[in-house]
């Protein structure tokens, strides 16, 4: 967190280089020597490619590149991407915190001192998660998914903060990743369902005809309910994918288009260029600090929001 946090300037500086190096291919400059930074441009840098820009350097990723093939219609790229190398590495950071903190309560099994720390903090995360987000939420049987539910946290959180280090990607930033996890989440939702109501409740989640009407009206309800019940099954989808997405890709939208100003208002030629370039700077700075708090909310958020759905299903009542 404090390396984080440290390398927010940096982040910053880095983000002013590369906002000018897009403002100078997008368009001619204006009177005062600046250019003008265009949708494209910010699109351009928030969105997957082929290569990961060091600033001074650029990795290519091309040679990765797997041929893609149709399912169904649908088009499917298996190829190494920017978000997928930052995928791996948000896989890695979550297995070795896991496998960190599984190892230092094993210690303490065993007679060992109790871990510091980042370690304890981790700990801390962990309870927390166990004990105020699953359990309280999903109730009887969900210590089964603590696991995935703490899993889930913590690969989001690492997803997040990737994006706000120097050179970063935010995988979460992408629809199709945050669409992928809810797509998860939705059948880890509604397996549990069908596992604890059986097949005959599970349809009743489906075909939600309350008890006690007359023939007429529950003939009306059998038709009426179910595209109610399956559309709000759908929107359960959408939504973890959709807030999760908006929130991160807001987020460094606004810190591009802030450093923007300073090519837009003339940046170093400009008679206040200090004024030009510290304004929108210390604003971006101020995005990126708050961005750190928005990482560790929308993590939050998905993994409450999946531990209330399964509550939800499992338990009707």
């Amino acid at each position: 967190m404090t390396q984080l946090i440290g390398g927010a300037p940096r982040a910053a500086m880095a983000l002013v280089a590369r906002v000018q190096e897009a403002a100078a291919h997008a368009g001619a400059a204006g009177a005062t020597g600046g250019s003008k930074l265009s949708t494209a441009d910010l699109v351009h840098h928030l969105a997957d490619s082929q290569s990961i820009d060091f600033g001074f350097t650029s990795l290519d990723l091309s040679g990765f590149s797997i041929p893609p093939f149709h399912v169904f219609g649908v088009t499917v790229d298996l190829s190494i991407s920017k978000h997928v190398i930052f995928l791996f590495l948000a896989t890695i950071l979550t297995i070795l915190t896991m496998w960190l903190a599984a190892r230092e309560a094993r210690r303490l099994e065993h007679g060992g001192e109790a871990p510091g720390g980042l370690l304890n903090m981790i700990e801390g995360f962990y309870l927390f998660l166990r004990d105020d987000v699953a359990m309280a939420n999903i109730g009887r049987g969900g210590e089964v998914f603590v696991p995935y539910v703490v899993t889930l946290f913590f690969f989001i959180l690492y997803c997040n903060l990737l994006g706000l280090v120097p050179w970063g990607a935010s995988a979460t930033a992408n629809i199709s990743v945050t669409g992928a996890l809810a797509i998860t989440s939705m059948f880890v939702i509604e397996i549990s369902g069908y596992r604890a109501l059986g097949p005959k409740g599970y349809l009743k989640t489906i075909f939600a005809i309350p008890e006690g009407l007359n023939p007429v009206m529950t003939g009306v309800m059998f038709i009426v309910m179910p595209p109610v019940e399956l559309l709000s099954k759908l929107t359960r989808i959408f939504a973890l994918a959709v807030r999760l997405f908006a929130n991160m890709a807001s987020g460094h939208f606004v810190i591009l288009a802030m450093l923007g100003l300073i090519l837009t208002y003339g940046g170093f030629a400009a008679p206040t260029g200090l004024t030009a370039i510290l304004g929108p700077l210390a604003l971006s700075l101020f995005v990126m600090f708050v961005e750190i708090f928005v990482a560790f909310l929308q993590a939050y958020i998905f993994a409450t929001l999946t531990a209330v759905f399964i509550g939800l299903i499992r338990h009707a009542h």
